[in-house]
């Protein structure tokens, strides 16, 4: 559970308090959720952010136990930053983001929370960038290349044209000093 919020609204007997709660579900094995769920009682309201956030899986693009690349997320006037890390840096990040990142499965990131600290806002902002996340691999078929040109390598075909036509050389030329040398001997 991520965030837990009560309202109350007046009316002729007293007040009258309802819930919503924010929840975040994954499998640990890069796929993650997150649901809103509001009703009177608390434990309705958390069965049901519950089921929304199982409705709303994401899976998450991971290299290793990170992100392939930095991303910053936007909803609302919330953002979230996050960055790759080195292994064993751990889940560096605060409230509703450490919660989403640790159900997926994440286990090195660097995450800052960007102009506001409201709850919803920001985990709306963490998922945004999530699914905006992508391997090479999705940018290459996306492109119609291969993945060493997406990091600007030469292309694989060219490179093994040129080493092919520098092989037959070398063969050709040291074929031709055979038969010379022996004519020479006879």
């Amino acid at each position: 559970m991520i965030a837990l919020n009560r309202n109350s609204k007046v009316v002729k007997g007293g007040r009258r308090f309802s819930f919503n709660a924010i929840v975040a579900v994954g499998d640990g094995q890069g796929k993650a959720g997150v649901g809103l769920g509001k009703a009177n009682e608390i434990s309705d309201a958390i069965r049901k952010a519950g089921e929304n956030a199982k409705r709303n899986m994401t899976t998450i693009p991971m290299v290793g136990g990170t992100i392939p690349h930095q991303v910053i997320g936007h909803f609302g006037s919330g953002r979230v930053l996050l960055k790759p890390a080195a292994p064993g840096t751990g889940v560096i990040a605060a409230g509703g983001v450490r919660a989403i990142l640790t159900v997926a499965g994440v286990q090195d990131i660097l995450t800052k929370q960007l102009g506001t600290n409201n709850p919803h806002n920001v985990v709306k902002a963490a998922m945004e960038g999530i699914r905006s996340l992508r391997t090479v691999e999705q940018v290459a078929r996306r492109r119609g290349i291969s993945v060493p040109e997406v990091y600007g390598l030469k292309k694989k075909e060219p490179a093994e044209k040129d080493a092919e036509a520098s092989v037959p050389q070398p063969e050709a030329s040291a074929e031709a000093p055979a038969p010379s040398s022996s004519e020479s001997q006879e």
